[in-house]
């Protein structure tokens, strides 16, 4: 599987010019793209159109594509079918994807991915149905099939998935000369990117890797066990894709390479994958600490609707549990309708602050800054800062209790009821998520349920309890 190579910019007189970039943002004009919309609707400029967006880089095709509405989509689709550059593939949404397999049918469809290297392969196969898996791989080629069946036995976020099966890899006896005038030899063979040699035994097992710029500058006699950086540890198939992008992000590397069980060279990971790993885990957290699960910006309503439904659905059940503990003091509301007005703005502040230190908690495991090793200086830092920020909002709230009612013991139990519930955010802000990890559930997916729940309901507590103590 290789690469296609981009294509030339080129630029047509009836279109705006296709570089749209501007020096703040990297999207495409929404003059250009709706300029292309025009040229679609005529067919006379089919030939513009076609050159315009084969001079995009295929990450801007991906993105116009997206951009069109369902009409101008298929009529592009329709233009670009035989010149489609496969590299598009991975970066459409997989919504917008499974519209291209529409359109190009299965046999297209699968050439286009023999066309990638094995880790997008395996990636867009991966990404199919069962239906439509089967189809693409019928139609590839043994050794590609072969290749995409191989890695998607490998678990899922696993390296084994992440991999690319091209590289280069070298035998360690051989001098710069040998190595240089192997490539030379073998260039029609190689992969189409590569800045590094691996360096293996007799066992095909990796001892190092020689970057290419190490590789020019030595002598043609010296030896590449001689020149060759043993620092990259090699990851093993089964490494989860998380753990593989910390161990990037700590040492600094720009490839390294992937053994299996035996520990036998089978891969490389390259940095530019890892950077779509720290994106995805992070767009995954973030949409886990909502309660979310990921539809995709294109699929429907239906379908986005679902997903939602069932943590909507948990909130539902401790809003009802929050709303009991309410109940509880209906007499004291009776006499002091003024707590209704001041209750909110505790409860709201304490489940801000709860959901501000669940942030920094969850960031904190994901990238090992926060372990059971420091947890509890954590934990102790946090409540100092609960303490801080509770003072300060004690003032400020019952200040503004004492303007609105004049009345100073009322402003006394908003103060409190303000300090202890912004403690308690602190406390379960960092709590719930480490009670989490330490049970095996990942912290993202319900603590922001637990911590809105226990802010609210003990910051309503705080209020109502006190007022029931100190102002009946």
């Amino acid at each position: 599987m290789t690469h296609t190579t981009n294509r030339p910019m080129q630029t047509r007189p009836g279109l705006h010019p296709a570089p749209s970039h501007d020096e703040e943002t990297f999207d495409l004009a929404p003059e250009f793209v709706q300029d292309i919309r025009a040229a679609l609707d005529d067919p006379d400029r089919a030939t513009e159109v076609r050159e315009q967006v084969l001079g995009l880089h295929y990450a801007d095709a991906a993105d116009l594509i997206e951009r069109l509405d369902e009409g101008h989509r298929t009529a592009l689709l329709a233009l670009l079918k035989g010149q489609f550059n496969p590299e598009i593939l991975p970066e459409l949404d997989d919504a917008i994807r499974d519209l291209v397999l529409d359109a190009f049918g299965y046999a297209d469809f699968a050439a286009l991915v023999a066309e990638l290297d094995s880790d997008d392969a395996v990636y867009l196969i991966d990404h199919l149905d069962a239906t439509e898996r089967a189809a693409v791989l019928d139609r590839l080629p043994d050794a590609d099939r072969a290749v995409i069946e191989q890695g998607l036995s490998y678990t899922e976020y696993s390296a084994g998935r992440l991999m690319q099966r091209e590289l280069v890899a070298v035998p360690s006896y051989w001098t710069v000369a040998d190595a240089i005038d192997w490539l030379h030899g073998a260039a029609a063979g190689l992969p189409e990117e590569f800045t590094e040699l691996f360096v293996v035994d007799p066992r095909h097992r990796p001892l190092g890797l020689v970057r290419l710029s190490s590789l020019l500058r030595a002598p043609r006699q010296g030896r590449l066990d001689s020149l060759m950086d043993t620092g990259p540890e090699p990851v093993s198939v089964d490494m989860d894709q998380e753990e593989i992008a910390l161990l990037f992000r700590r040492r600094d590397l720009l490839s390294a390479p992937v053994t299996d069980r035996a520990g036998r060279l089978v891969g490389r990971i390259t940095i530019d994958d890892v950077v779509d790993v720290i994106d995805e885990e992070a767009e995954d957290d973030m949409l886990r600490l909502a309660g979310l699960s990921e539809t995709g910006t294109y699929a429907d309503a239906f379908a986005t609707a679902r997903t939602r439904i069932l943590w909507l659905t948990v909130n539902l059940g401790t809003a009802m549990l929050v709303s009991s503990v309410i109940g509880l003091f209906e007499a004291t509301l009776e006499k002091l309708v003024a707590l209704a007005v001041l209750m909110p703005m505790v409860s709201s502040l304490g489940g801000n602050a709860g959901t501000q230190t669940l942030t920094a908690a969850v960031r904190g495991l994901a990238t090992r800054d926060l372990s059971a090793a420091n947890a509890w200086g954590q934990v102790g830092k946090e409540l100092m800062v609960g303490l801080m920020n509770g003072v300060v909002l004690a003032l400020l709230a019952g200040g503004a209790a004492w303007l609105w009612y004049a009345d100073l013991p009322l402003a006394g139990v908003v103060s409190a009821a303000m300090l202890m519930n912004m403690i308690v955010a602190a406390l379960v802000g960092m709590g719930v998520p480490l009670a989490l990890e330490k049970v095996g559930v990942d912290p993202a997916v319900a603590s922001s349920v637990f911590v809105t729940m226990m802010t609210d309901m003990l910051g309503f507590l705080a209020v109502l309890g006190l007022a029931t103590l100190f102002l009946l």
